[in-house]
C-alpha cells in the first residue's frame, strides 16, 4: 500500500479547507445581500406610494429638504476636500526634479503662452510722470526702447517730460498704427520697415485683430501693432545705393558647409528670438567685420529692393540652410562668389531700417526662420 506524504496531505487539507470557506462565504454574501435589497425595495414602494397617492403633495418639501441636506454637506466636507486638493498641488508644484532624465521641456503653447503673458496681453497701459523721470527711464522700466514711447507719444527727442504728464505703454516695441482705408498688412509693413518674411511678425502677433484671418483683411479705423516698426524720416531721399568695397575678400573656390554656425560678429545681443522679430540682432558701437557663419555661395549682396534690410548679403550653404546678414555698411563680397566659414563678408552698419549700429543675423531653413541661439554656442 502506498501512502500518502505528510506535505501533500496537509496542501489537500487546506484545499478542502478553502473551498467550504468560499461556498459559505458566497451563500452569506447572496442571502444577506438579498436581504438588504428587499428592505430597500420595501422602503422605496412605501416612499413611492405616499408620494402617489397624495398627487405629489409631498414633492415640493422632498426637494427642498434633498436640496438643503445636499447645500448642508458641501459646507461641512467642501472646505477639507478643497484643503486636501490644493495640498496635493501644492506638493505637486514643490516636488524636486530628481534627475535631467525627469526634467522635460514646456510644450509649445504653454512656451506661447508664457511669452503672451510677458507683452501683458497685448494691453495698453497709461504711465503718470512723476519729478525726475525721463523717457529713457520709464522705457527701461518697461523693457522698451526709448524710440517706442517717443513715436506712440508724439514727443520730439529733446522733448521734457512733466509731472502728471500721461505717457501711453505699449506692450512690445514698435509701432502703433491706425489703419486708413485700402490699407493691407504689406502696405502698413511697408510703410515701417517690414519686408518680405518681415511682414509676417504682424500676423503673428496674438493681440492684432483681422475682419478675415484667412486673408488679414484690416477694417479702417482699427489699430494695428507693428512689432519691430520704425517711424520713417519727415524728409524722403532717393534710393540708396549699397555701398561695395573697392576690395573684395577673395573667392574661396570650392567649398562645403561643415554645418557648424559660428558668430558672424562680436558684440551684445540687443534683441533676440521672439515670436514677432525671428533673428538676433548684434550691435557693436565701435562696428567691426561681419563674418560668414558657414560656408557656401553668396546669392545676394547689395541693397537691391530699399527695404529695411538695408545693405544685406544672402549666404546659401548648400545644406538647405541660408543666413542672412542685414544693416551693413559695407559690403565685400558679390553675388555668386563662394566663401569660406569665417570669410570676411561686410562692415557692421546702420543702413536700412536701423537705429544704430547692429547686425541683424537669421538663419533660414526651407523659408522658415530658426532661432540662432539653436545653433551659436
Amino acid at each position: 500500500m502506498i501512502e500518502t506524504p505528510t506535505g501533500w496531505k496537509s496542501w489537500l487539507a487546506l484545499n478542502a479547507d478553502l473551498s467550504t470557506y468560499g461556498q459559505f462565504l458566497h451563500y452569506y454574501l447572496r442571502n444577506r445581500g438579498y436581504s438588504w435589497f428587499v428592505r430597500f425595495e420595501g422602503l422605496k414602494d412605501v416612499l413611492v406610494d405616499a408620494l402617489y397617492k397624495q398627487r405629489g403633495k409631498y414633492t415640493r418639501p422632498f426637494l427642498h429638504f434633498g436640496t438643503i441636506g445636499l447645500a448642508a454637506l458641501m459646507v461641512v466636507f467642501g472646505p477639507m476636500v478643497l484643503t486636501k486638493a490644493e495640498n496635493d498641488n501644492r506638493q505637486l508644484v514643490m516636488a524636486p526634479v530628481l534627475s535631467t532624465a525627469q526634467a522635460f521641456a514646456p510644450d509649445f503653447y504653454t512656451a506661447q503662452a508664457e511669452e503672451v503673458k510677458q507683452y501683458r496681453g497685448g494691453e495698453i497701459i497709461k504711465h503718470v510722470v512723476v519729478e525726475g523721470e525721463t523717457v529713457s527711464s520709464i522705457a527701461t522700466r518697461y523693457g522698451l526702447e526709448s524710440d517706442t514711447l517717443l513715436w506712440d507719444n508724439k514727443l520730439s527727442v529733446k522733448a521734457k517730460l512733466k509731472p502728471g504728464q500721461e505717457l501711453d505703454i505699449l506692450p512690445i516695441d514698435g509701432v502703433r498704427h491706425k489703419v486708413v482705408r485700402g490699407e493691407t498688412i504689406y502696405s502698413v509693413g511697408k510703410k515701417y520697415g517690414l519686408d518680405g518674411s518681415q511682414v509676417q511678425a504682424i500676423v503673428d502677433y496674438p493681440f492684432n485683430e483681422f475682419l478675415n484671418d484667412e486673408t488679414f483683411e484690416l477694417a479702417a479705423g482699427q489699430f494695428l501693432m507693428v512689432p519691430g516698426g520704425v517711424v520713417p524720416q519727415a524728409d524722403t531721399v532717393d534710393a540708396p545705393r549699397a555701398a561695395i568695397a573697392k576690395k573684395l575678400t577673395p573667392d574661396a573656390g570650392t567649398v562645403a558647409a561643415t554645418g557648424r554656425f559660428i558668430w558672424p560678429a562680436s558684440g551684445l545681443i540687443t534683441q533676440g528670438y521672439r515670436f514677432y522679430h525671428k533673428a538676433f540682432d548684434i550691435a557693436n558701437r565701435g562696428a567691426g567685420p561681419i563674418l560668414a557663419a558657414d560656408s557656401g555661395t553668396v546669392l545676394t549682396s547689395g541693397w537691391p529692393d530699399n527695404s529695411g534690410y538695408g545693405n544685406r548679403v544672402i549666404i546659401d550653404h548648400g545644406n538647405g540652410f541660408q543666413t542672412l546678414y542685414g544693416h551693413m555698411s559695407l559690403l565685400q563680397v558679390s553675388p555668386g562668389q563662394r566663401v569660406n566659414r569665417g570669410d570676411v563678408i561686410g562692415q557692421m552698419g546702420s543702413t536700412g531700417r536701423s537705429t544704430g549700429t547692429h547686425l541683424h543675423f537669421e538663419i533660414r531653413q526651407g523659408g522658415a526662420l530658426l532661432n540662432p541661439s539653436d545653433f551659436l554656442k
